[in-house]
């Protein structure tokens, strides 16, 4: 089993940048490295929703188009850890966000059933 801990969380104004990192632990990267990693975001009385994902293996990228073209996923396998890059926030970013590692075999999935472990989260909070 996967261990994900995110960090990089805080308070920031509006039109600032953070970058979150999820570092993953607990098995060899080998057994994940053909898969895929992901960003989700949570807002209060809001569903958990896609922000971003990236493969391991080559660094394809996904993106929610909420976030397309302010937000940038980067991964550094010599790590195990994940990034996501978040500039020109915007209020309605504000959540808790969550990393979590693709099931095997489904690519950059958007929904959260196509992932099998979760980090703990970290709270990102953007003022006006």
């Amino acid at each position: 089993q996967v261990q994900l801990v995110e960090s990089g969380g805080g308070l920031v104004q509006a039109g600032g940048s953070l970058r979150l990192s999820c570092a993953a632990s607990g098995r060899p990267f080998s057994s994940y490295a053909m898969g895929a990693m992901g960003w989700f975001r949570q807002a209060p009385g809001k569903e958990r929703e896609f922000v971003a994902a990236i493969r391991w293996s080559g660094g394809t990228t996904y993106y929610a188009d909420s976030v397309k073209g302010r937000f940038t996923i980067s991964r550094d396998n010599a790590k195990s850890t994940v990034y996501l890059q978040m500039s020109s926030l915007r209020t309605e970013d504000t959540a808790v966000y969550y990393c979590a590692e693709g099931r095997p075999g489904l690519g950059l999935a958007n929904t959260a059933g196509g992932y099998n472990y979760w980090g703990q989260g970290t709270q990102v909070t953007v003022s006006s």
